[in-house]
């Protein structure tokens, strides 16, 4: 699989890496933009490429059977995203009960255009005590582009600025959405 998707990646597709991805057993990836349905297939391949399992988190629901073997063996972990379930914690327990977890996640929390990140993600790192690393998926430069790992501090404004500083110029799937 490995081989094959580097064929795709590289010589069919023409894209490029930015960047190397981490040596590190637990993180929390920061993918943006997410602006289509097809950044889930270019994440499935990616970790194809750099042959490195990753991870995600859907609701639980989905990981019932007849399906629920497929969304496990594709990486995903469930959880109960009720008002009443304390949602970062129960992350932070997932990272604490696996001895491998990368976990990958929006902060747009949708496909469509938004002017401000959620923060969840931060207080998901911070609860885990793992690094966050951000990952571009730039279609107009077609490229992905991996940061270094970077804890977060006590100052959120000071990192998302950061952050967004990382992003720069990265285009979306639909441009217009980023």
């Amino acid at each position: 699989m490995h081989t094959l998707a580097k064929f795709i990646y590289f010589k069919l597709l023409g894209w490029k890496i930015i960047g190397e991805f981490p040596d590190i057993d637990k993180c929390l990836l920061v993918v943006v933009p997410h602006t289509s349905w097809v950044d889930f297939f270019l994440g499935l391949l990616i970790r194809r490429v750099i042959n490195k399992d990753m991870n995600f988190i859907a609701k639980k629901s989905l990981f019932k059977p007849p399906f629920g073997w497929y969304f496990r063996w594709m990486g995903g972990a469930p959880i109960d995203r009720s008002k009443s379930n304390d949602t970062v914690t129960a992350i932070a327990g997932i990272f604490d009960e696996k001895k491998v977890f990368r976990l990958a996640l929006s902060p747009e929390g949708t496909r469509k255009k938004v002017e401000k990140w959620k923060t969840g993600f931060y207080y998901i790192a911070k609860a885990a005590q793992v690094p966050i690393v951000l990952v571009a998926f730039d279609y107009g430069g077609k490229q992905i582009k991996f940061s270094k790992p970077y804890s977060p501090s006590k100052d959120i404004e000071a990192d998302f600025k950061l952050y967004r500083e990382f992003f720069k110029g990265v285009t979306g799937k639909k441009p217009e959405l980023s």
